[in-house]
């Protein structure tokens, strides 16, 4: 009984909201409440969608397969061998000295021997890696690139219309059907 009663109600503020409506609207359209604008509708003669353009950005992901050389790793003995034969050779060239006006009796085998085994070591090491075997893989390189488009976006309609035997055009943001609502300003005549 309660919803019933409720239902009742609700139809009632219904037909009341409904009834204001229409006594507020006079025979050519709706009246303002305060006397000073009033609306009507025209008829619409024409309409054409107004279209902008719009760039789009899209980013897109592109891989490529690239061959890639590898070298197996070098071995540290070419670089310990090319030492210790270097080592030797400055030893030997240390050890039997120059003799000349600045040198001492003796020559400096120490430096000699460190030397040698520096520069043996450099030539081992080059030795080694040019005969170490290179592979070849193939790797996939991605990069992300931008792309950009354009499309149309509609963003209105200019709608031409017809009110008392003046034809009119305006812009709308909507379709408007075959009439449209216009605001008439009455003012008193001078």
């Amino acid at each position: 009984m309660q919803l019933f009663k409720q239902f009742i109600a609700g139809a009632a503020v219904a037909a009341l909201v409904a009834l204001s409506a229409t006594a507020k609207a006079g025979p050519q359209g709706y009246a303002d409440p305060y006397g000073a604008d009033n609306y009507d509708f025209a008829r619409v003669t024409e309409v054409t969608p107004v279209y902008t353009e719009v760039e789009v950005r899209s980013p897109r992901t592109y891989c490529r397969d690239e061959q890639v050389a590898y070298r197996e790793p070098t071995s540290p003995a070419g670089t310990l061998v090319g030492g210790l034969i270097g080592a030797a050779v400055g030893n030997s060239l240390g050890r039997s000295g120059h003799r000349g006006r600045y040198h001492h009796h003796g020559g400096n085998r120490g430096g000699a021997t460190v030397a040698g085994a520096l520069v043996g070591a450099l030539v081992g090491n080059q030795v080694s890696r040019a005969n170490s075997r290179t592979y070849y893989a193939t790797e996939s390189r991605c990069q992300v690139v931008d792309e950009f488009s354009s499309r149309r976006e509609l963003v209105g309609y200019d709608v031409r219309y017809r009110y008392n035997g003046q034809v009119y055009l305006t812009r709308t943001d909507y379709h408007p059907g075959d009439r449209i609502r216009v605001r008439v300003a009455v003012s008193p005549a001078p």
